[in-house]
């Protein structure tokens, strides 16, 4: 099987296939060496960072544990209602561990700052992030990102694991998603 290739409800592709793979290699790459002699937890964030996340972890050459949370800040609509709520809890404890939480986009920055808040009360011993893109004119909280594939512009994209309304998760590329698509919403993350 080939390529999907672009998909007609794309203005354009922003970062390739082989793009995504050669930075998620250089990425597992850096963690293996920041993390040498050390077990880290990857907590996944459901369910955009699902790719992102295993992709990572095969190239990440540590003995290391997996847990998964499940956050909601924008329900169904794209305008972020600045609430976060954890619909998923983690299964393990964190107490003492070091923690590298795995998100696929960072835009306004509330979500992975409250994430990273719970952890340290819960006693973490190390928390940092790890996203596949990263929208540093967005935020609305200050946040350091530790480890970012790529930074983008302020476009609302879709693929590889980023959705609108549940569609497009299973591109294997980033695109950015026609304005026609979501016009009518006043605020769209991103933009």
């Amino acid at each position: 099987m080939g390529a999907i290739e672009r998909h007609e409800d794309l203005d354009k592709v922003l970062i390739s296939q082989q793009e995504i793979k050669e930075a998620v290699v250089n990425m597992g790459q850096r963690i293996t060496r920041d993390y040498a002699g050390r077990s880290p937890v990857f907590i996944c964030i459901l369910k955009g960072a699902v790719m992102f996340f295993t992709d990572l972890l095969r190239q990440v050459a540590l003995p290391l544990m997996t847990d998964f949370m499940a956050i909601s800040s924008y329900g169904n609509s794209t305008k972020t209602s600045g609430v976060v709520r954890i619909l998923k809890d983690l299964d393990h404890d964190v107490l003492g561990k070091d923690v590298l939480v795995v998100e696929d986009i960072v835009d306004s920055g509330l979500t992975l700052s409250y994430i990273k808040k719970v952890l340290w009360e819960r006693g973490a011993r190390s928390v940092r992030l790890v996203t596949l893109l990263d929208k540093p004119q967005r935020r609305r909280v200050e946040l350091e990102v530790d480890y970012v594939c790529f930074q983008i512009p302020n476009e609302f994209v879709v693929g590889y694991g980023l959705d609108y309304k549940e569609h497009y998760r299973n591109l294997p590329y980033v695109g950015v998603l026609h304005p026609r698509f979501y016009q009518e919403e006043s605020d769209v993350p991103g933009l």
